[in-house]
């Protein structure tokens, strides 16, 4: 585990120090010659890496070799970056003019400030080589060697098809795949796909087997095979166990067509059961290929695949995969009971019990979890044992696991050197992506169950990255200011209410530690308050200059130290939902920061006129900034930028959305303000919104008045790419008409739409064909009279997927009708607020709408609705005009679906009676 963690580092390392920029000022510098022979030793160390690697479980020494070298190899990569961080700032003070570099050099001379960087270089270089020099002579004693390839784990592929002694659960699971082998379901090929997909250790093999030696399935089958297939899928290797198992012949075969052509031959016209266990890969051509003797079979084989991937299964048409669940509370704590104490049950131990519940619970009821705590605890009934286990620091990591989305975990991973930037055909940010997929797809992570952004790590799987990270990481406890803290590199801390400095003041020895991390624990509530005492911003950020991850997200800081201009390898700063006002402008200091989030800062004005000097920045974040008016003029050319997520357009020389035609990388979400100010359609044109990678764009002009045709000129050369969006906010437009692309039906993964203040425009655009749309809100359209054919324009089935539709703030709105029945067949949530001109509503059943608000409407709309949308089972009213007893009577006779009814603010109603009462 830690061979991987130092080969990682030492790929960044040879990646540094390959650079050609990189190489020149070390020339300039007189510290080539040091870096070459660090670059030779390096090499001849990494070459007794794979042998490492297979000694580092059993033998201490080796694991401590290792550990010994990746705190040097972190030592490395520090130095190879102040050097590559000073060529930076050298050549941005280059840039910003000679006369700043005359005066200096009037004062210094550039001799002695060289003669001063070469000679601290030459010291660190120096002692790094002798360290590194040290490491490499210990591998005698170690019995360390060159070994040319890594050895496959040959741990995997060993599961056979011979049942366990004792099987515990899974009987409805068996009987509903039972059925479905045992009988022949349509299929255009001889032989059908039976999928069991599920996380590690859920029990996909162990399922695999009760089918697979059922007796009924044995007496259907002619042939029955059983290949474990793990990550290496070998066509050759697995055919040749195909043919072994079906023939009961151990013949060699010249190539793998004689083999596949002897296979064909064994299964033609033979009924055949066959699984395939562990399959990893997702390669459908390798399939394919595997597949070719399967066709010559009899009607009604099957093929059990067990996987915990679903790329391939889907290019194989299951599009709804049904995941193997975890075991029953029930199941879990008789199979745990089974391998704890030999027998299923606690009846000869009832107080040890409980303490195996909350083992179960913590294990998540996971076989292959229980079966190895289980067998940890094999025949030790004393109840001491068990509380060791049950108190474990394993258990500790539950729910720290937890971030949403996928986006932070990647930026995270780009602070930390993780993602290959020398890969020329796809960007960090890709790779981190797929790398994320990989994970998740392996159920190292787990979407949340819960809540659809987030994703959580399984305790085992965190226990897991717990050990690999080892003496490196740190995670808050109380043990801090006790232990040797200057090893560690990364800290995360529990973000509490109060956090005081006395808790971090021992923290000052950790001077190599690279990540300052707060995690919250439970639900994060936008109402709570999160302090920090000040001392650790002032006393405790200037003894971490190393740190190149730093988040004060969420913390009631107002002002951001002076210090952090001095953190000069800083890549990552989350600054989040603070109470800052302004950055310093020593944040143009640090050249290497990548990702700057100043999201949810509602209390910012101002950023630093410096911010052009900060060359590296790939991610500004500063979305919710609403006192925010005004961008530094540089940061147009800032090309490395590929998220902006907020443009403030400016008149009399302020920014202008021109600047942003040399940001070719943009893409996610955009919001653009100030679209009033825009001179010219052309000066959108030469922005070229629609060739960048926009999946959420929001246009806002300013509440003033307008200019009727150039608004609309300007909206309609705003078009994005119709493959990416997904969300569009339109607010105050000024047009007395939308552009064509607006409800454009190309606009396919568009799902949510606000048109917002548009008080101009006298009709909606064609909103009803949008295939994907789920969300739409109308508000504030003033000169709006009729809504009808606007909406679809089409015969056709409209607005096919929304489910929620919401008008606010129309004033002058005063018919609403469809001309299809087949309209909003998935609206489940219906609001109608502040249209008190709405009389005529003349819609058709609306078959799925559950919940349904009305507010500040006349009581023909309330009338109209409740008979269209007879399933409603929520209803809410508020200031109701005209609806008097005798409507309500109406009303009520069509609420027999209701279970939840809320009326404010109608006073004209006396009573409230039951229905037919």
């Amino acid at each position: 585990m830690a061979e991987t963690a130092a080969s990682a580092l030492l790929s960044v390392i040879f990646e540094k120090l390959a650079d050609e920029a990189f190489k020149k000022f070390a020339r300039s510098q007189k510290i080539d010659s040091e870096l070459n022979e660090l670059q030779s030793t390096l090499s001849h160390i990494q070459d007794l890496l794979t042998d490492a690697s297979e000694k580092e479980i059993t033998e201490k020494s080796v694991k401590k070799w290792l550990n010994s070298l990746q705190h040097l190899a972190y030592d490395i990569d520090d130095v190879l970056d102040d050097v590559a961080t000073e060529a930076m700032r050298r050549e941005l003070t280059q840039e910003s003019g000679a006369i700043t570099s005359k005066v200096r050099d009037l004062i210094v001379p550039t001799c002695c400030t060289k003669f001063s960087l070469s000679q601290r270089l030459h010291h660190k270089l120096d002692s790094i080589n002798t360290k590194l020099q040290h490491l490499e002579n210990q591998k005698g004693d170690l019995g360390l060697i060159v070994k040319n390839e890594k050895p496959k784990n040959n741990n995997r592929g060993n599961e056979t098809s011979l049942l366990e002694s004792e099987v515990v659960g899974r009987e409805s699971e068996k009987e509903k795949l039972l059925n479905k082998l045992l009988q022949d379901e349509p299929c255009k090929e001889n032989f059908s796909v039976l999928p069991i997909v599920g996380m590690g250790g859920v029990g996909k093999t162990t399922l695999a087997k009760l089918l697979y030696n059922d007796t009924q399935v044995k007496g259907r089958f002619e042939l029955h095979a059983w290949v474990c297939v793990s990550d290496d899928f070998d066509i050759s290797k697995i055919t040749k166990t195909i043919f072994q198992a079906v023939s009961n012949e151990n013949k060699e075969f010249a190539d793998l067509n004689q083999l596949q052509v002897a296979l064909k031959e064994k299964l033609k016209d033979k009924r055949f059961l066959l699984v395939l266990d562990d399959v990893w890969s997702e390669n459908f051509n390798d399939w394919e290929n595997l597949v070719l003797p399967f066709h010559s079979g009899a009607r009604g084989s099957k093929v059990i695949m067990t996987s915990r991937k679903e790329q391939l299964l889907k290019m194989l048409g299951f599009d709804n995969l049904d995941h193997l669940e975890t075991l029953s509370s029930e199941d879990a704590l008789s199979l745990f009971a089974l391998h704890a104490l030999g027998v299923d049950n606690f009846d000869s131990h009832p107080t040890l019990r409980p303490k195996g519940e909350r083992i179960v619970e913590k294990c998540g009821r996971l076989p292959l979890a229980l079966k190895a705590i289980g067998r940890l605890l094999r025949a030790k009934t004393d109840e001491e044992k068990w509380d060791e286990v049950l108190n474990s620091k394993i258990w500790d990591s539950k729910s720290v696991g937890d971030f949403s989305a996928d986006w932070k975990l990647v930026l995270l991973w780009l602070a930390e050197g993780f993602l290959n930037k020398s890969n020329a055909a796809k960007s960090p940010e890709r790779i981190g992506y797929e790398y994320f997929e990989e994970l998740l797809s392996r159920s190292f992570f787990q979407q949340s169950p819960n809540e659809e952004p987030l994703f959580v790590m399984h305790d085992l799987m965190n226990d897991l990255a717990t050990f690999v990270a080892g003496e490196f990481f740190s995670r808050d406890d109380n043990r801090m200011a006790t232990e040797d803290l200057a090893k560690y590199r990364h800290m995360s801390f529990i973000r509490d209410e109060y956090v005081a400095y006395h808790k971090f003041e021992a923290f000052k020895r950790a001077k190599g530690l690279r990540t300052l991390l707060p995690v919250y624990v439970g639900v994060d509530q936008w109402w709570d308050k999160f302090y920090l005492s000040s001392k650790i911003l002032v006393d405790l950020l200037p003894e971490l200059p190393l740190l190149r991850v730093l988040s004060l997200s969420r913390f009631s800081i107002s002002e951001v130290p002076n210090s952090i201009g001095s953190l000069k390898h800083l890549r990552y700063l989350n600054l989040s939902k603070t109470d800052i006002k302004e950055l310093p402008d020593n944040v143009g200091n640090l050249y290497n920061l990548e990702t700057l989030i100043v999201f949810g800062c509602e209390s910012l004005t101002k950023l630093p006129k410096s911010f052009l000097k900060l060359k590296k920045l790939r991610h500004f974040d500063m979305r919710d900034t609403p006192c925010l008016k005004k961008l530094p003029l540089g940061i147009g050319e800032l090309k490395s930028l590929q998220t902006l997520t907020k443009i403030i357009i400016e008149g009399h020389g302020g920014f202008a959305l021109t600047k942003l035609k040399v940001l070719k990388d943009l893409h996610g979400e955009i919001s653009i303000e100030g679209l009033d100010k825009v001179q010219s359609s052309m000066h959108v044109r030469e922005a070229n919104l629609s060739l960048k990678r926009i999946d959420k764009l929001e246009l806002k002009w300013d509440d003033v008045s307008g200019r009727e045709t150039l608004e609309k000129e300007i909206l309609n050369e705003l078009k994005p790419h119709s493959d990416k969006l997904k969300m569009l906010e339109v607010m105050y437009y000024k047009g007395i008409e939308f552009p064509n692309w607006v409800g454009d039906p190309s606009y396919h993964r568009l799902v949510q739409l606000s048109l917002r203040g548009c008080k101009k425009c006298t009709s909606l655009p064609p909103l009803g064909q949008l295939p994907s749309l789920k969300q739409l809100l109308i508000q504030g359209m003033d000169d709006v009279k009729v809504i009808s054919l606007e909406l679809s324009r089409s015969t056709d089935v409209t607005f096919p997927s929304l489910e929620i539709l919401r008008f606010e703030d129309m004033s002058s709105w005063e018919v609403w009708s469809t001309n299809s029945e087949a309209t909003f067949p998935c609206l489940r949530e219906l609001q109608i607020k502040n249209c008190p001109n709405l009389i005529d509503v003349l819609l058709e059943a609306l078959p799925s709408l559950r919940v349904l608000r009305i507010y500040k409407c006349c009581e023909s709309v309330l009338r109209s609705l409740v008979q269209a949308a007879s399933s409603t089972t929520k209803l809410k009213i508020r200031s109701i005009f005209g609806l008097t007893d005798e409507v309500w009577r109406g009303v009520i006779e069509n609420l027999g679906a209701v279970e939840e009814l809320s009326i404010q603010d109608c006073d004209e109603i006396r009573y409230l009676r039951e229905r037919g009462g």
